[in-house]
């Protein structure tokens, strides 16, 4: 009889990788290969361990060719308070839609371990950062409402809420002349959850046959009208919306330099599949082949590519 082979645990597995990372300094093509092959949540405990072993932070360790794994090995929370202030004081100025996505496509509980990991890191309190913007925008004025909706006690998703909000939003809204009230929407987003929110657009679309957004894009609107429609997409679709985001960066159409990484990270394990299947539904290609036409070859396209072919896992 063959001798038994001894199973490997995952605590043996996880230092191995350490190891292997440790041997392969100046090997970048290595690292990331070792470590796009992982979730998430076990590139996090290889940082761990990689610590309890060499006793340095991997996240601190990575050459400037690597500096887009770190993200990979960061508390979601964590990363998205990082990604928050990227969007208020990066290099390429305000960036109003990665703030949305953090308020609109996150749990209140994710939200809330966000401005608790963006206190503790940065010493400032996101809502206030986001208040104090100059000048202000109706950018601004959403977040704030949304920011609000998710600190708000919440019960079960209401229809009958949902459909007096959606008379409410086209009564002030398309219902009569003029721009639409914003006083009306603030409200309604600053107490409301998400996920009452989106049965709210939802009723709207039932009961007036078009979506709140087709009406908004039709009107001659302006900046406030523009960022409610990115906030209702961003509610109603997220993997709609995010591939419209990628396709942007992908194809330069966009300033918003920082989605490609921001996207494919946050998303790569939560609905990558039905982003890629809307890509290819609305553009006619796969994010695969685009990400591969659009970026050189090399470890940067290596590591988006893994993540694009991610299975979501929840």
């Amino acid at each position: 009889m063959a001798p038994k082979t001894k199973a490997v645990s995952r605590t043996e597995s996880f230092e191995g990788v350490c190891r292997e990372i440790h041997g392969s300094w100046g090997e970048e093509e290595r690292i990331v290969q070792l470590l796009v092959g992982l979730s998430q949540a076990e590139c996090r405990k290889v940082r761990e361990m990689y610590m309890e072993i060499y006793g340095d932070d991997l996240v601190q360790k990575f050459d400037p060719g690597l500096q887009f794994l770190p993200c990979l090995m960061l508390d979601p929370f964590e990363r998205d308070a990082v990604f928050a202030r990227d969007a208020l004081h990066g290099n390429d100025g305000l960036n109003y839609k990665a703030l949305v996505e953090i308020f609109t496509c996150r749990k209140s509980s994710h939200v809330l371990l966000i401005l608790q990991a963006y206190h503790a890191k940065f010493r400032s309190q996101l809502d206030l950062d986001i208040a104090s913007i100059e000048p202000p925008h109706p950018y601004q004025k959403m977040l704030m409402a949304l920011s609000a909706s998710h600190k708000a006690h919440h019960a079960d998703v209401s229809q009958h809420i949902a459909k007096c909000d959606a008379r409410r939003l086209f009564q002030t809204g398309e219902g009569r002349p003029g721009a639409i009230d914003e006083a009306v929407v603030l409200e309604i987003f600053s107490k409301r959850s998400i996920a009452q929110l989106k049965q709210t657009f939802f009723s709207y679309k039932h009961i007036y046959g078009h979506s709140y957004t087709s009406f908004l894009k039709n009107e001659a609107s302006g900046e406030f009208e523009d960022a409610v429609r990115v906030v209702v997409k961003c509610i109603c679709s997220p993997p709609r919306y995010y591939a419209e985001a990628l396709y942007g960066c992908l194809k330069g159409t966009t300033n918003d330099k920082g989605a490609l990484v921001r996207v494919l990270v946050s998303r790569a394990e939560v609905d990558m599949d039905e982003i890629r299947s809307d890509f290819k539904k609305k553009y006619g290609l796969e994010l695969r082949n685009v990400i591969c036409e659009a970026t050189l070859e090399g470890n940067y396209r290596d590591f988006l590519v893994a993540l694009a072919a991610k299975t979501s896992t929840c």
